[in-house]
């Protein structure tokens, strides 16, 4: 897998590419280096990764158990150090479903989704980040 980032000004905002996809991500730092609030951050898209890849095998895996999903939201929070490399030392994923979904599959589901099926979650996990979740049924 290989990424490319360009320029775009002569602050801290780029475009990243990948070879995989055709979309486009752009990336901004804070004021203070630069910024201009023309992307997300760094940090953010760590978050967005570890959301999107546990959501991702969560969809898959209840899809394979046949549940009635109509809906899913993730919010995932990171809490960081104060000391630089402001890195995170928890994390917590929250997931919202609508739709008809036994809670016991569920439970089996958000449980392997996150600690067994997602890449992010073991880099980040191995690296010794607290990663938590929980998941809400309506």
């Amino acid at each position: 897998m290989k990424v490319h980032l360009k320029r775009q000004n002569q602050g801290v905002h780029f475009e990243a590419s990948s070879e995989l996809s055709s979309v486009k991500v752009n990336i901004d730092g804070p004021e203070s280096i630069g910024g201009e609030g023309k992307g997300v951050r760094p940090m953010e898209l760590v978050l967005m990764a570890l959301g999107s890849c546990s959501v991702f095998d969560l969809t898959t895996i209840l899809q394979k158990q046949r549940q009635d999903i109509q809906d899913i939201d993730v919010e995932v929070q990171g809490e960081r150090r104060e000391e630089i490399p402001n890195i995170f030392t928890k994390i917590h994923i929250a997931f919202k479903l609508k739709g008809e979904i036994d809670p016991a599959k569920a439970e089996r589901a958000a449980e392997l989704a996150v600690k067994k099926y997602c890449s992010v979650h073991d880099m980040l996990a191995n690296g010794g980040i607290e990663i938590t979740y929980s998941l809400q049924i309506n």
